[in-house]
C-alpha cells in the first residue's frame, strides 16, 4: 500500500516535460486553457513496448524512421487491387493488414482502417509505447485477486447465450476496446475526437460508437452505487493542464478487465497549436499489482466528426446470436463459445 500511495504521489509531483514552459495555450472566452477542437490519437505506437526496447521508450530518428516506412510499405501491399479469382480463404496478411489474419479472419481489409501512420512525437521524443509505467511498458502483474477473477471470467463460458455476454461494441453500448476511456487509447480505426468546452464542463465526443463523455468541472464524485458507462468523471484546470478523476464505472468496461474500483486520472495539456499531450494513469488494486501509466499525444485535424451509425447494417449479433441457436438445435458444440470475447481492434 505504501508503495502504491508513493507511485501515485510521484506521477502527481510530475510536471509535463519542457513543453509546459515553452507554449502557452491559447484562452477561451471564459478564460480557460483552450483545448477546444477535432483530434486524433491515431499511432502506429503499441500500447505495451516491443521487448527488445526493454526500459528504452525513446527511439532513434533511425528506429522511428524505420517503422514509419515499414508501415507505409504495408498500406501500399494491402491496397493494391485483391485479383479477382481469389476465394475469400485465399486472402492473406497483405489484404487484412498487418493483424496477422488470414482467410475467414479478415474481417476488414486496407480500406476499412485508419490506425495512423506515425509513431507518437512528444517534444521530439519519439516513443516505442504508449505505456510509459512500469519501466519496461508492460502492464503489471496480476494480483491474486487479479488472477482469480480473469480465472473465473474464462470459465464462465457462455459468450453465445445471449447478448448480455458479447462486448460491448458489438453490442453498440460504448466503443471498442478503450476509445472511449477512460482512458482513452487509439484503435485501428475512428480514432477522432471532439472536444468542446463551457463554464461547468468538458465533453469530449467519440468517434468510436458516438459516445460523449462529461467531465463536470469542481464538481463531487456521485455515490459508489451509481456505475456509468465512461465512469463518473470530475475535472480542474491545474496551469494550462485539464487534470480528470474518474470513478465508478461499470463492471462491463475496463482496459483489460480492470476492475469496477479502479481510479484513473487524466491530464490533458496543449502543448502547441495542433497539439494535446495526453498523460493518464490507471489504479486498480484488485487487479494489478502496482498502478501504470501512459502518454499518447492527440493531434489536431479536420472536422466535421462524421456520426458512427453502429445499429444501422449491424449484422453481427444477429448472425452470432442465430447461428449459435441452430448449432444448438443440431446438437452440435459451438466452437468458442468458452472464455473472453476480445473485441475488434483491441490492444
Amino acid at each position: 500500500m505504501m508503495l502504491r500511495i508513493a507511485v501515485l504521489a510521484l506521477a502527481a509531483l510530475i510536471s509535463p516535460p519542457a513543453w509546459a514552459q515553452t507554449y502557452k495555450a491559447p484562452r477561451t472566452a471564459l478564460g480557460q486553457p483552450d483545448l477546444q477542437g477535432v483530434w486524433t490519437n491515431a499511432t502506429i505506437t503499441p500500447l505495451t513496448r516491443p521487448a527488445k526496447f526493454g526500459e528504452r521508450n525513446v527511439l532513434t530518428r533511425e528506429e522511428a524512421a524505420a517503422q514509419e516506412q515499414a508501415n507505409a510499405a504495408q498500406i501500399a501491399r494491402a491496397d493494391e487491387p485483391t485479383p479477382p479469382d481469389l476465394r475469400v480463404t485465399d486472402l492473406k496478411n497483405a489484404d487484412c493488414g498487418a493483424d496477422g489474419l488470414s482467410g475467414f479472419n479478415c474481417g476488414y481489409n486496407q480500406g476499412w482502417k485508419d490506425p495512423g501512420t506515425n509513431v507518437i512525437d512528444l517534444n521530439g521524443e519519439k516513443r516505442a509505447s504508449i505505456l510509459t509505467s512500469p519501466a519496461n511498458g508492460q502492464f503489471p502483474f496480476l494480483s491474486k485477486a487479479g488472477q482469480a477473477k480473469r480465472r473465473a471470467r474464462a470459465e464462465a463460458g457462455g459468450n453465445y447465450d445471449g447478448p448480455e455476454k458479447r462486448g460491448l461494441g458489438e453490442r453498440c453500448l460504448l466503443s471498442f476496446g478503450s476509445s472511449a476511456g477512460p482512458p482513452m487509447l487509439p484503435l485501428m480505426y475512428n480514432n477522432t475526437y471532439q472536444i468542446v468546452q463551457t463554464a461547468d464542463a468538458v465533453l469530449i465526443e467519440v468517434e468510436m460508437v458516438h459516445d460523449t463523455r462529461i467531465v463536470r468541472l469542481n464538481s463531487r464524485h456521485h455515490p459508489a452505487g451509481l456505475k456509468t458507462w465512461m465512469g463518473d468523471s470530475i475535472g480542474r484546470w491545474e496551469g494550462d493542464t485539464l487534470v480528470i478523476e474518474t470513478i465508478n464505472m461499470r463492471p462491463e468496461q475496463g482496459l483489460r478487465g480492470s476492475a469496477e474500483g479502479q481510479k484513473v486520472t487524466e491530464w490533458l495539456t496543449r502543448i502547441g497549436a495542433n497539439k494535446i499531450a495526453y498523460r493518464f494513469t490507471v489504479d486498480d488494486p484488485a487487479t494489478y499489482d502496482q498502478p501504470f501509466s501512459g502518454e499518447v499525444a492527440f493531434n489536431a485535424t479536420k472536422g466535421p466528426m462524421y456520426e458512427y451509425a453502429c445499429h444501422e447494417g449491424n449484422y453481427a449479433m444477429e448472425g452470432i446470436l442465430a447461428g449459435a441457436r441452430e448449432a444448438e438445435r443440431g446438437g452440435r458444440a459451438i466452437e468458442g463459445a468458452r472464455g473472453e470475447v476480445r473485441e475488434e481492434g483491441a490492444n
